[in-house]
């Protein structure tokens, strides 16, 4: 983790975020736009938009990972949590630690607003990843279901 620092998203990483988050898209096999990206990179600088983002740069300064996140309530509980919608390091970075510091951050980011837990899921086939998350945080039993609107 030598060298990476994890700030919040800010107009200069507009470019080499795209960049990292139309790789996210492919990694997923999802079918996104340009005009997709910029309406997600609108969210994140809305202040009146759920969706936050952390970036992670290298030692130069380029973006090398993204985390986008945002809190959600949980009511069983009667707290609030910050969910993981979205990770990913550029492939030339991967095994030095980024995720780690992305999601530390996160977790810290948390920790400050009094948030529960972060919570995210992720591919059951997203063997790299997971490897990862094993190490930082507690696999759940729970199953997550879609209805297609």
């Amino acid at each position: 983790m030598t060298g990476i620092r994890v700030v919040p998203a800010e107009q200069r990483h507009r470019a080499e975020w795209d960049v990292l988050y139309a790789g996210y898209a492919e990694f997923y096999k999802v079918k996104q736009t340009p005009e997709m990206r910029d309406r997600v990179w609108g969210w994140i600088h809305n202040t009146a938009h759920e969706t936050c983002a952390f970036i992670a740069e290298d030692a130069e300064g380029r973006a090398v990972g993204l985390a986008h996140y945002r809190a959600f309530a949980r009511p069983l509980s009667a707290s609030t949590g910050g969910f993981l919608d979205d990770l990913f390091v550029d492939p030339h970075m991967r095994g030095q630690r980024v995720a780690d510091a992305l999601i530390g951050t996160l977790a810290e980011e948390g920790r400050k607003r009094g948030w529960s837990v972060i919570r995210w899921i992720t591919a059951d086939t997203n063997y790299r990843g997971r490897a990862v998350y094993d190490r930082l945080a507690n696999l759940t039993p729970w199953r997550t279901y879609d209805i297609p609107l």
